[in-house]
């Protein structure tokens, strides 16, 4: 009995439920549309540190081993590691395994590549953002090759090199799933949006400084930020000292699918992050028809609607010109989720 192609993913953390939107969002809606496109195709994903709870379970198709990790150190961690090839080992002698794709270049790659090195598999690690900056202690314990090594953007692929000295020997951007946007009533209520993890690395506080430099002139504007984070309380606290309360509305988290409905009602996505590989969140405004302003240019090609700052100021210049012009809220899609899938996969040999 011949055995279907199997191919096994690696990932930090994946989607506890189809319901699990928030869950690393470009991973998931690549999975899925794996799935998708490639039906015939048995998909694993082994889960190291999300869920919390060790489970076995089906997530649109695709069979998903949670093993709990908890993002604990020391010897949990290596007998979590224990398990892993147990269940690398299980799966590669009952399924025809066409090779393991790893998330992110930590100890699912390290996992992944030497595993896949003793199997004769082929492997390759998607570097999907932070992995890529300095002091990744996992870049001398795996001593990838190029060849191996997949990019999510120009942004990532240039700062891998300069930090490793070494050229990831692919780039895929990430694509937008069409399927998962809503029919909108065109109407734009939100001149600036802001989504993502309220961290210090994604600089929120600048979207309050933009607002508290812009009311004067637009004295009805309105902006909402999506997400949450450590960072939540001190800008609940900049909005009050800058009496922005009628600007400024944090939503909190929320549902993937809520956020694509905001993106439909909103000018412009301001995204302030200093290092940023290659949101998701921006190319879903792209489609979603809004005016995209960032700090990084994660391609070398410019991109239509998308303005990239030079600086705080040149980001406040830039929505001030976008909101004092007549509005263009023109679809755009540069990268589609369908082309992210099938440059993968061709990585492992598999055509349409």
């Amino acid at each position: 009995m011949n055995k279907a192609d199997t191919l096994i993913i690696l990932s930090p953390g994946f989607p506890k439920d189809e319901a699990d939107s928030t869950c690393v969002p470009p991973p998931q809606v690549f999975v899925k549309n794996l799935k998708m496109s490639y039906p015939g195709l048995k998909i694993v994903v082994l889960a190291f540190e999300y869920p919390y709870k060790a489970a076995e379970y089906q997530w649109n198709g695709v069979n998903v081993f949670a093993f709990g990790g908890r993002n604990k150190g020391g010897i949990k961690r290596v007998l979590n590691w224990r398990k892993i090839r147990g269940k690398l080992r299980e799966l590669h002698d009952g399924q025809h395994v066409i090779g393991i794709l790893s998330f992110w270049l930590g100890d699912c790659a390290l996992i992944g590549s030497r595993f896949a090195k003793r199997r004769n598999l082929k492997h390759f690690c998607w570097i999907l953002g932070q992995d890529a900056r300095k002091g990744n202690r996992y870049f001398k314990l795996i001593k990838p090759q190029a060849s191996s090594l997949v990019a999510l953007s120009d942004f990532i692929a240039e700062h891998f090199a300069k930090n490793y000295g070494l050229v990831p020997g692919h780039i895929i951007p990430p694509g937008i799933d069409p399927g998962m946007f809503s029919k909108s009533s065109g109407e734009r209520d939100i001149d600036i949006l802001g989504a993502g993890s309220l961290i210090p690395l994604k600089q929120f506080y600048m979207l309050v400084e933009l607002v508290n430099s812009l009311k004067a002139q637009f004295p009805n504007l309105k902006a909402t930020i999506c997400g949450d984070g450590p960072g939540m309380k001190s800008l609940k606290a900049m909005i009050h000292d800058h009496g922005l309360h009628d600007h400024i509305t944090l939503t909190g988290e929320l549902p993937h699918a809520e956020v694509l409905k905001l993106m439909q009602r909103s000018k412009i996505l301001v995204h302030p992050s200093s290092y940023e590989g290659f949101g998701l969140v921006m190319a879903e405004a792209l489609y979603a028809g809004a005016q995209v302003v960032s700090l990084v240019r994660p391609m070398k090609t410019d991109l239509p609607n998308w303005h990239i700052a030079r600086s705080q100021s040149d980001m406040v210049e830039i929505v001030k010109d976008i909101l004092g012009s007549p509005g263009n809220y023109r679809s755009s899609a540069p990268y589609l989720i369908h082309d992210t899938v099938r440059s993968v996969m061709k990585l492992f040999d598999v055509s349409d």
